[in-house]
């Protein structure tokens, strides 16, 4: 059987630096499970590997989409499936790397066979959120979906529109779609998890905003202002910026929202990943005692 190292963590906590490590040591290209380093041109603000760092190690995923296309975490699973069909060929095990939260479950777990929305389907809710706003398509959710209402992120415009254009499409809740059953993979799957303490995290993260701006984070943003309604762009750091280039906000205020709402993403993401049992924790630094893990629970 072959092995998938699935390496996780909040942002900023060092996943790409133990991510080239881990790979170098099992000879393994690189799958990102980051759904906005997916997109070309958004390398600044979404922290994506250097052309440097990606000549070093073979990456999937990074790159390869325009902001304005449309990707799924469902897409996302079937299209690494079928990768890790083809590197099993050759390579052992494989490295997964990441943190989003739904694409890493859809690899390991599989996703709701969930009906793919067409595109009338999906313009015409687009144009009712711009319309209408999501305030008023959360209560058309509640009235459609109650069920899926009270567990959802209400505040997640991806995650109301989502819903709503399986009601429209189907006429039944979305909630129906979904059993949340795991399904079984043909291939081992050992989770690493990366943590640091919380101070020392939010030092990260601030400095790393910093870095961003000083990189051209505002230029890069300037680029897609056009397209800021795109969901690839509805991103933190993206989102603060836009506000200042609306006249909304001051830069320096406009940099703090970004520190704090990047920190706010890293608790989120920590409260899902710790619902996952089959996750080992390491601090980054202890990048001996991780491979040493990952050779005692391959097959």
């Amino acid at each position: 059987m072959n092995n998938l190292i699935v390496l996780i963590g909040p942002t900023a906590v060092g996943k790409t630096e133990t991510s080239f490590a881990i790979a170098e040591h099992l000879g393994s290209p690189i799958i990102s499970a980051d759904s906005r380093q997916m997109y070309r041109g958004m390398e600044i603000g979404t922290a994506a590997p250097t052309p440097e760092q990606l000549s070093q190690f073979k990456h999937y995923f990074v790159g390869q989409l325009q902001p304005g296309d449309y990707y799924s975490a469902a897409r996302y699973e079937q299209e690494v499936l079928s990768l890790l069909d083809e590197e099993f060929k050759s390579h052992k095990s494989i490295l997964l790397a990441g943190g989003s939260m739904m694409y890493i479950d859809a690899v390991c777990k599989g996703i709701d066979d969930i009906p793919t929305v067409d595109n009338d389907t999906r313009e015409m809710i687009k144009e009712k959120f711009e319309r209408e706003g999501l305030e008023q398509l959360s209560r058309e959710l509640r009235l459609l979906d109650p069920l899926y209402y009270e567990e959802a992120d209400i505040k997640n415009p991806k995650r109301v529109m989502h819903a709503l254009e399986i009601c429209y499409m189907t006429g039944k809740p979305y909630s129906s779609f979904r059993n949340g059953k795991k399904r079984e993979r043909p291939f081992n799957i050992i989770k690493i998890g990366l943590q640091r303490e919380r101070e020392e995290l939010y030092e990260r993260i601030n400095r790393r905003v910093d870095i961003m701006i000083e990189q051209g984070l505002i230029e890069e943003a300037k680029k897609f202002y056009h397209m800021r309604h795109h969901n690839s762009l509805n991103t933190v750091g993206y989102k603060e910026i836009f506000k200042y280039l609306d006249g909304e906000w001051e830069l320096p205020f406009a940099i703090d929202k970004i520190k704090q709402n990047t920190r706010i993403y890293s608790r989120k993401q920590m409260t899902w990943y710790r619902h996952d049992e089959e996750v080992t924790w390491f601090h980054p630094e202890k990048i001996g005692d991780i491979i040493e893990f990952i050779d005692n629970n391959m097959v």
